[in-house]
């Protein structure tokens, strides 16, 4: 159970660092369209890191307490 646990936290930190991509690219293609300036693209990637930062702190965490759960039982 708890290897299950491994493999669904680390699918988890993939999709986080996918939903990132995602928001850095379209960042970039509204710089591209001339609707935000680089400067506030880079604001908003260095906010995307953050979140993305606190969101995988969070997976490691969870996957951390629920090992403990399960090598306790």
């Amino acid at each position: 159970l708890a290897k299950l646990a491994g493999t669904y936290a680390e699918n988890a930190r993939v999709a986080i660092r996918n939903v990132r991509r995602d928001g850095n690219d379209a960042l970039k293609e509204d710089e591209k369209k001339k609707e935000i300036s680089e400067d506030e693209r880079k604001r908003g990637e260095d906010e995307v890191q953050k979140l993305t930062d606190r969101m995988i702190k969070a997976v490691v965490e969870e996957l951390a307490r629920k090992e403990k759960d399960i090598l306790s039982q």
